[in-house]
């Protein structure tokens, strides 16, 4: 798909708060910081990396009109989703949004769902706001902050239709391994919040890392492998990273399991 979301080039403006940490796999070197961060209910170091970003001037403009409409800072306090979009709608979160051109995207081919993207990339959600914005999706909010926090204190228990996650970190070195995201505590976390018949939608690119996905996703009680029919779709739209593992000859494994149904 095209990079609908690329600008010519700027100049960017200063952002002293942009030092924050990314959750995709096209992130820079890791901050000691980590060490220290991690969910209440589920110790654990952050399973993103931090990079410094700054905004562009119309990145920046979309974000100081879009923003207070449709983002929000990662908090304590459960979310009203109907309050939020406005109506009462199948809700699906996606992990990791990166630049958002493949948010927008299936955003845009499903009008019937509430879609909530989590990333900690200052300049990737202002890329999505921008995208939000030039084509007039009313169905996307964004959030900004660790997704593990997202899914403990702001998603009530068994609210949603589906979780994406898109190309996770993988950390490939085994000193390192224990910051991955998708390790069962965390499909643990995100069965408890999936309604029964939910789906889980996993994609990487890292061999490895895919058997050690599949071997936590199996292993956890309330969730089962399923074909390609669900309650929401997976015709994915390639993403920014998903191109340049195709690139460099990498092959891409897709995972899903649905919640089981009491």
């Amino acid at each position: 798909m095209n990079d609908a979301d690329q600008e010519a080039p700027e100049t960017p403006r200063k952002d002293p708060t942009a030092d924050l940490p990314e959750s995709s796999a096209e992130s820079g070197t890791s901050s000691s910081s980590e060490e220290s961060r991690g969910s209440r209910l589920y110790p654990r170091v952050t399973s993103f990396r931090s990079r410094r970003g700054s905004l562009t001037d119309p990145q920046q403009d979309a974000w100081d009109r879009m923003w207070p409409k449709i983002g929000a800072e990662v908090s304590d306090e459960l979310l009203d989703t109907t309050a939020w979009f406005g109506r009462e709608a199948p809700l699906i979160i996606e992990i990791g949004s990166g630049t958002g051109t493949a948010t927008a995207a299936m955003a845009k081919a499903e009008p019937h769902v509430n879609l909530i993207a989590v990333e900690v990339y200052r300049p990737g959600l202002a890329q999505l706001l921008q995208l939000v914005d030039r084509n007039d999706i009313p169905n996307v909010r964004v959030l900004r902050g660790d997704a593990v926090e997202v899914l403990e204190h702001m998603v009530a228990p068994e609210s949603l239709t589906g979780v994406r996650v898109f190309f996770p970190d993988p950390w490939p070195k085994a000193r390192h391994h224990k910051r991955r995201l998708l390790q069962g505590p965390t499909f643990a976390l995100i069965a408890s919040r999936l309604k029964p018949g939910g789906v889980l939608h996993v994609a990487t690119d890292h061999a490895e890392y895919a058997e050690a996905i599949a071997e936590a996703g199996n292993a956890e009680p309330l969730l089962t492998e399923l074909d390609w029919e669900s309650p929401m779709t997976h015709e994915r739209p390639v993403t920014k990273f998903e191109d340049k593992a195709h690139k460099v000859g990498s092959s891409i494994t897709e995972l899903i399991w649905g919640k089981i149904k009491s």
